[in-house]
């Protein structure tokens, strides 16, 4: 029975938090931690992003290599912030309908770009 009493539920995205049953704190909790350490990941992407842009203009003649990686990790910190966002509301719905959670396909796609990018960072170090 609902309290006639009780403030209207204004939380957002309503497709969240208007199905299922309130799950125990805790979960909830965890899942915004996940969410803010991914935030976290992306900036880390962002930044070393920006540095090495920055750090480009020290080697002259690799501009082309140095962008490509810094786009690259760019492009990282922008797809964690993204997926940090699906992740969450898939989890918190999946909290709220007593579903498994489910996994993020993100996970392998970031790994292999800092693979990539790692990559040509050391090509850059070894080449004359």
């Amino acid at each position: 029975m609902t309290d006639p009493d009780a403030a209207p539920d204004r939380r957002w995205p309503r497709s969240i938090f208007g199905v299922g049953e309130e799950p125990d704190p805790r979960f909830s909790f965890a899942n915004e931690r996940t969410f803010l350490a991914w935030i976290r990941t992306g900036l880390g992407f962002l930044t070393a992003g920006v540095a090495l842009v920055t750090v480009s203009e020290l080697v002259p003649g690799r501009d082309w290599a140095t962008h490509l990686a810094a786009g690259a990790l760019i492009l990282c910190g922008v797809l964690s912030g993204v997926a940090a966002l699906a992740r969450w509301m898939r989890s918190e719905q999946a909290l709220r309908l007593g579903r498994p959670l489910p996994s993020s396909p993100m996970m392998p796609v970031l790994t292999g770009a800092l693979v990539v990018v790692a990559l040509v960072a050391l090509l850059l170090l070894l080449a004359p």
